[in-house]
């Protein structure tokens, strides 16, 4: 495996090398694009690099499903890193191409989502089309495909384009979370501003079956981040759940809600404790599930059923 290799969605001038390029190691590293988020974590799971990068959920969007499901299905992989990117999306064209000029735009589904209303106001006659990244719909430009394409402004001279709008967006600061992906290893230590990342699949459908799942961070005072629901494909009303909670594996109230979830659930995967992006302060302890909590009623229990203890 090349342990100084990188890939990430290309080709070069998207976003996800924007963001992985925000990283320290970046600078020290061979930086692979492929054409798809699958393909770039199949070259982590074939060990073709040791690394991938790659979109998770965006704060207009949600979540960016190609990346859900890869985690969900086949060879498991863990999270080692994140990055929080803002996102700023351009109109980019050949040069000398005028709004009027523009009959079809190009973009990855999920920029487009972010700009419909604007594209639906500015160029109501256009054609959108599909690209498997922002940057191939520019480079698609280049090529003469497609009159103008949705990506960062930043992408136009590696195509030779102008940047003809900058600045569009449907919705104020939206944001674009980016996670680092390898083969399971071990966990990186706490730094008190962690998240942790699993997959959980419900036993069966019956009334209260998410909620006794939700009820193992609960009452141990754990805060949920996120959870995204996806399709199983073992027919309808079959689904798995992506969770994202507050704290690291390495925490008491963590580490026992994972058990209790292997403990009802038919199947739990972890995708890792890692640094949160955002670097904010995690919720406040709830009182009886700090670690020192934990280690007292284990204590105490060890005397009870020794006789040393009060009952």
């Amino acid at each position: 495996m090349s342990a100084t290799r990188y890939t990430y969605l290309g080709p070069a001038g998207t976003f996800t090398e924007m963001a992985l390029r925000t990283l320290p190691e970046a600078g020290t590293r061979e930086l692979v694009p492929l054409s798809s988020v699958p393909a770039a974590l199949d070259a982590v799971r074939n060990g073709e690099a040791a690394g991938a990068f790659v979109a998770v959920e965006n704060s207009v969007e949600g979540a960016v499903t190609a990346t859900s499901d890869e985690l969900v299905n086949g060879t498991p992989l863990m999270i080692y890193r994140e990055v929080l990117l803002p996102i700023s999306f351009a109109l980019l064209v050949r040069p000398g191409t005028a709004l009027g000029d523009v009959k079809t735009v190009a973009s990855h589904p999920v920029a487009q989502a972010q700009v419909r209303r604007w594209l639906a106001t500015n160029l109501p006659d256009a054609q959108w089309e599909s690209a498997s990244s922002n940057a191939e719909g520019a480079r698609l430009v280049q090529e003469g495909r497609y009159d103008a394409a949705v990506a960062g402004s930043f992408a136009a001279p590696l195509y030779g384009l102008d940047v003809l709008v900058d600045e569009i967006h449907d919705a104020a600061d939206p944001t674009t979370r980016f996670i680092l992906v390898g083969r399971p290893g071990r966990v990186s230590s706490a730094t008190g501003s962690d998240k942790t990342s699993m997959v959980v699949w419900l036993p069966d459908d019956h009334p209260g079956a998410l909620l006794e799942l939700l009820q193992e961070f609960a009452v141990r005072g754990i805060n949920l981040m996120r959870i995204e629901s996806r399709p199983t494909g073992e027919g309808m009303g079959s689904y798995c759940f992506l969770i994202d909670c507050e704290g690291h594996l390495s925490e008491r109230r963590v580490s026992e809600a994972l058990m209790g979830l292997k403990r009802i659930c038919p199947q739990v995967r972890f995708l890792g404790s890692y640094p949160r992006a955002d670097k904010g302060a995690s919720s406040p302890v709830r009182p009886g599930t700090s670690d020192d909590d934990f280690a007292g009623a284990a204590d105490w229990l060890s005397r009870c059923l020794d006789g040393r203890g009060e009952i």
